[in-house]
């Protein structure tokens, strides 16, 4: 895949802290509306990689564009074109649901109508409508991940990126999340996501990497790392491959 057909590329992307690689050496190609997971124990090195993507974190070596944009020539012009869900949403307490995505939309200059319109479809897809004019303080942790993801979409970023998206998800809630992932594909968002629940990324994932000790030690979409494993469970490839258990939701 070139430069100008990834929507995500790294190239011996890596981050250090206190001497020791959180991520080596990483090479990753996702092409746009693919919709491609990371897994990985804790402390594999998603979140961190989730952090260099986004600006968050800089990189201690290697490279990255997004949507063929350089993170060092051009960052601000980079993120406009980003939409980052972490695990925990930095929501404003005092504002309500309608005045955060109203907030966050205006930070992206989008299109009033336009904004108003994706929220009201989004709150009743993610079934916030019944509470968009509460406090957020309120929401449970499932509520503000929906939340922040519905702000965050409003503003029609060309890159998703979301740090395990289904941890305090009801199973409805993830059901719809799911549907609303591969939708934001097929309109051509290019989606990346971290998730401990397997069955999640077999399910919707067009392609998978599995971190291990900072590194991308496989990838491919499930079919093929079956085949590749003797036609194995997804999560049978993963003990495998990383040599050790399935942890419960966590930052990695």
């Amino acid at each position: 895949m070139s430069t100008a057909e990834a929507a995500i590329r790294t190239h011996g992307l890596g981050r250090q802290f206190a001497g020791r690689w959180a991520v080596r050496d990483l090479d990753l190609s996702v092409r746009p509306g693919e919709l491609y997971g990371f897994l990985g124990q804790n402390g594999a090195g998603k979140t961190t990689t989730l952090r260099m993507l986004t600006g968050l974190l800089r990189p201690s070596a290697g490279t990255l564009q997004i949507a063929g944009l350089d993170h060092l020539r051009h960052g601000r012009a980079l993120k406009q074109r980003l939409g980052f869900v972490p695990d925990t949403p930095p929501l404003y307490d005092y504002l309500t649901g309608r005045q955060y995505v109203a907030l966050v939309a205006s930070l992206w200059h989008t299109d009033r109508a336009r904004r108003d319109e994706r929220c009201e479809r989004l709150f009743a897809l993610l079934d916030l409508a019944a509470v968009a004019d509460d406090l957020c303080k309120g929401y449970s942790h499932g509520m503000k991940k929906k939340l922040h993801l519905a702000a965050v979409l409003t503003t029609a970023p060309q890159v998703l990126l979301l740090d395990e998206p289904t941890t305090g998800l009801d199973p409805l809630s993830t059901r719809r999340l799911k549907e609303l992932l591969r939708e934001q594909c097929r309109g051509g968002t290019t989606v990346l996501l971290s998730t401990h629940v397997l069955d999640v990324a077999e399910q919707i994932c067009d392609r998978v990497g599995i971190l291990h000790d900072g590194t991308l030690c496989a990838e491919g979409t499930v079919a093929e790392l079956r085949a590749q494993h003797g036609g194995r469970s997804l999560e049978d490839v993963f003990v495998q491959t990383t040599g050790g258990t399935i942890d419960g939701p966590a930052a990695g």
